[in-house]
């Protein structure tokens, strides 16, 4: 039955589609029966228990082009896992005694919704499917469409995931001025440090970009303005195990060569690593609310810049985040080509109350459709058998070296 009242929400991190899709959402619903409500929750899960939304007016919908220029999310995001009961309360987003899934569900009866498009990634689409399965067991004749945010890359079985293209390009265009640096100081070491807590698509698809752009530029080497300089000399991501003596060797001659070297490392590289010296030493681990670990309190940046820098004598090391410039970047024309078509599968399939997760499902032939969310799940690894990033570590003169089997 076709619904007459759809809700939008987006939720968890930011990625380079969230504005995109909402526009395309809007656009696609006034295309097909402008007689169709919408509303958009503010705040992800948050404001869909709170009951805190937006009408999209005739003026939004008339506008809603405007979005598709824009990054983050007009609508706001949060991080809220609806079958965490303990911490819902505790953020004052329930009460004691209450199920945050029956108030999502009541509340949507409340509001009119029919059907309920999610945009996030693997921990908003889980959530989501926990929603949904709920909605199912308890005769809820509610749908939930989910659309995949992240700039990892890494929800199976998604072939690609909403902005994760942009994020690489914006990445690279970060560090085009970040390498600039390297001739700051004598025998300098820049670590571009990039988003990707479990998987190294990310960092390996954004040092594709950036060195793939070089061989457009122009280079005058008789003045010390060489490729080589502003080359990527090193890429570590969480499914690469890193023989620190191998490549601190390899490393230690470029440095003596060129006088400096730019390593791209994942931000969830050597991560066990890291979490075994904390807690050998006594120190707390910070997790936040699904139980993930906060990798901006154990830095694996700066644990590969001191492990490099002290062995390949660096006087001078610079340490580069790209995640937060990249992530709230608007989405370029290959990730909107991408929105559009997930956003009409899903209006479609809105139109005949069909729930899942919309995505090109790798287990079948990469078919554009709602895949069940019960197959959805994040952690996906990066296969560094992939020709592209072999073809790029055979480019900077980098051995592949052992596949971390189970990533970080």
């Amino acid at each position: 039955m076709q619904p007459k009242k759809v809700a939008i929400l987006t939720a968890g991190g930011l990625a380079p589609c969230l504005s995109s899709a909402i526009g395309a959402l809007i656009e696609r619903y006034t295309e097909i029966d402008p007689t169709i409500e919408i509303i958009c929750y503010r705040g992800g899960y948050k404001g869909l228990l709170l009951g805190d939304s937006i009408k999209v007016s005739p003026a939004i919908r008339e506008n809603c082009h405007i979005l598709h220029g824009y990054g983050g999310s007009p609508i706001g995001n949060s991080r809220v896992k609806l079958t965490n009961v303990a911490d819902c309360i505790k953020r004052g987003l329930v009460k004691e005694g209450e199920d945050p899934q029956e108030v999502a569900a009541r509340q949507m009866i409340k509001d009119g919704v029919d059907v309920l498009h999610t945009i996030g990634g693997d921990d908003t689409n889980t959530t989501a499917a926990d929603l949904a399965a709920f909605l199912e067991k308890n005769n809820y004749d509610l749908t939930v469409i989910g659309l995949p945010k992240t700039i990892d890359n890494d929800v199976y079985p998604i072939r690609q995931s909403l902005g994760a293209w942009t994020a690489a390009e914006h990445g690279s265009i970060n560090f085009t001025n970040v390498v600039a640096e390297h001739n700051a100081n004598p025998r300098m070491l820049i670590v571009h440090e990039v988003m990707g807590r479990s998987c190294g698509w990310l960092t390996a698809a954004t040092a594709r970009h950036y060195q793939d752009g070089l061989e457009r530029r122009e280079w005058l080497p008789e003045i010390g303005l060489s490729k080589e300089r502003f080359s990527v000399h090193g890429v570590y991501i969480p499914e690469m195990a890193v023989d620190f003596d191998t490549e601190v060797a390899r490393l230690s001659k470029i440095m003596d060569e060129h006088d400096n070297v730019n390593l791209f490392i994942s931000e969830g590289a050597g991560v066990d690593d890291i979490l075994r010296a904390m807690e050998a030493a006594g120190q707390a681990v910070v997790r936040d609310a699904f139980g993930h670990v906060k990798l901006d309190s154990i830095n694996p940046g700066a644990y590969f810049a001191k492990e490099f820098a002290l062995r390949m004598g660096a006087e001078k090391t610079l340490i580069q985040k790209s995640g937060y410039y990249s992530r709230a970047a608007a989405a370029n024309h290959a990730d909107q080509r991408l929105i559009k078509g997930c956003v009409d599968l899903a209006v479609e399939c809105a139109m005949r109350r069909e729930g899942g997760v919309i995505g090109h499902d790798e287990d079948r032939n990469n078919t554009l459709r709602a895949i069940e969310f019960s197959r959805i799940k994040g952690g996906k690894p990066f296969d560094i058998d992939t020709p592209w990033f072999e073809d790029l570590l055979a480019t900077i003169g980098q051995s592949k070296g052992k596949k971390v089997e189970a990533a970080h």
